[in-house]
């Protein structure tokens, strides 16, 4: 080995912000801001030619320092070290980048499966010349895998560019990587499962989505013996909705059972903890609907990471992630008593509200003309203007200006069906919310409206229209324990 090699100052202090920038958030602002000051001359709009003049920039810092081609970063002293190691991942992660995204499309679409990795030798032979040695070189690898399906998952699956969303993003980038990756690369990526995260959101807001992109976000090894990484990320997510099962076979959903464990009970069952992937994790959706006595059962799950099939004294050892949601006001359940505190405590390492669809117009009137464009091409398979521009003039003539969305998302996307199908949207919420007001009106013209009722049909409506108490309680005047008892007795007649 030749001596020890000192960076030049100006190199010295690029690579630092370099190392900066490279270890935050990329959903962050501040972020992209930094990456276009380090890549002058880059449009800071585009991403990707961000990323290119970047590693452009980064290639020419370090090529003084090449012999035979290649830097290698044992030359360098112990403060510069570090510094060269980030670059040189930077460069060997810039160039796998479009072999990864081609990765991620074919095991998307269901066409790859746990396949070989065809660029992994090179991809592993420029770390080595780098310096690595061949188990760093894997791991890094490995690491450069998920960073990619991460931000694939976070960035497509939760589209918007309202406030709200933005945040949403860069939560669930947290929620995979904690908001210190120099942490997690050294200490977090295999313990993972320890961060359980819980979604809170109204129906059809996403929560499914933002689960997923966590869930098929997590570290999976590379084997470089046989050219594969040890796991399939589109087999890592499992979920389940809770409220679809009664409460006597949540249990064996969960945790399995064995034959003959209760009546009806005619062979084995293998529970979702049991089919639940060590690299991958378990959403519960819909937790709030679960009672006591499972709770407790799910808590020591969360805790020992070990669970019990029904009818077995056999414990199973549990190594996945947790994600769970409810689209209940987590405060109402836990006064209740219907959410356990301990429970609670146990799944919250990180709590994230997905917004409604109505806040992200608030925020951003250009908002829903960006997720019909979205739909539409999902839907048809392709961009298509002349189709979006259609959907958004029927939902301009059909739907009222205060328009909530009570359906969020969902409604959006079967908005956007309807009138794909029909060439309107007179949806049953809208035409049902102004039969509503219609009878109220009719009610006060006639005298007929005691003052509770008045008062408890005009709260009914405006949650209709907003979709929390606390709105109701602003526009009324009321305080919010008693908007909330006239939403409860009136809502049936809204």
């Amino acid at each position: 080995m030749s001596r020890t090699v000192a960076l030049k100052t100006a190199d010295r202090r690029f690579l630092r912000d370099l190392e900066q920038v490279l270890f935050g958030n990329p959903f962050s602002p501040e972020r992209r801001s930094k990456m276009g000051r380090l890549a002058p001359g880059a449009d800071a709009g585009d991403l990707p030619s961000v990323y290119n003049a970047l590693a452009q920039v980064v290639r020419a810092c370090l090529q003084s320092y090449e012999i035979g081609g290649s830097v290698d970063r044992r030359r360098f002293g112990s403060d510069d070290q570090p510094l060269v190691e980030t670059a040189l991942l930077y460069l060997a992660y810039h160039r796998v980048v479009p072999d990864f995204d081609r990765l991620i499309e074919r095991q998307a679409s269901g066409a790859g499966g746990s396949e070989p990795v065809g660029f992994g030798d090179r991809a592993l032979a420029d770390l080595v010349a780098s310096g690595f040695s061949e188990a760093e070189a894997s791991q890094f690898f490995a690491f450069f895998f998920q960073l990619r399906r991460a931000y694939y998952f976070v960035d497509r699956l939760l589209v918007g560019d309202a406030p709200s969303m933005r945040q949403l993003r860069l939560q669930l980038w947290n929620s995979v990587f904690t908001h210190d990756m120099r942490t997690y690369g050294r200490w977090l990526w295999n313990r993972m499962e320890e961060f359980s995260t819980l979604l809170l959101g109204e129906t059809g807001t996403g929560k499914g989505s933002a689960a997923a992109a966590i869930g098929r976000s997590a570290f999976i090894p590379y084997l470089a013996d046989r050219r594969r990484f040890a796991a399939d990320f589109t087999a890592s997510f499992v979920s389940i909705n809770l409220s679809q099962f009664p409460l006597t076979l949540i249990e064996s959903e969960l945790f399995g059972h064995r034959k003959g464990a209760f009546t009806g009970a005619i062979d084995h069952h293998q529970g979702l903890f049991e089919r639940c992937s060590a690299h991958g994790a378990l959403f519960l959706d819909e937790i709030g609907e679960v009672g006591a006595s499972v709770q407790i059962k799910l808590l020591q799950v969360l805790q020992e990471r070990v669970f019990t099939p029904i009818g077995s004294h056999d414990g199973k050892r549990f190594a996945g992630r947790v994600i769970a949601a409810t689209n209940r006001p987590l405060e109402e359940l836990r006064k209740t008593g219907r959410f356990r505190d301990d429970f609670f405590y146990r799944l919250c390492s990180q709590v994230v509200v997905v917004p409604p669809l109505r806040q992200r117009i608030a925020e951003d009137p250009t908002e829903l003309q960006r997720l019909v464009e979205l739909l539409t091409a999902r839907m048809i398979g392709e961009p298509a203007p002349e189709v979006s521009r259609t959907v958004m003039v029927a939902l301009r003539r059909d739907l009222p200006d205060f328009y909530p969305w009570p359906g969020n998302v969902r409604e959006l996307e079967q908005a956007v069906r309807r009138i794909l199908l029909t060439g309107d949207y007179r949806g049953d919420t809208i035409d049902r919310l102004r039969s509503v007001e219609d009878r109220l009106a009719a009610a006060v013209r006639d005298g007929s409206l005691a003052v509770d009722e008045l008062v408890g049909r005009y709260c009914a409506i405006l949650y209709r229209r907003h979709a929390t108490f606390a709105e109701v309680a602003d526009r009324t005047g009321l305080d919010r324990r008693t908007a909330r008892k006239h939403i409860l007795a009136w809502s049936d007649d809204a």
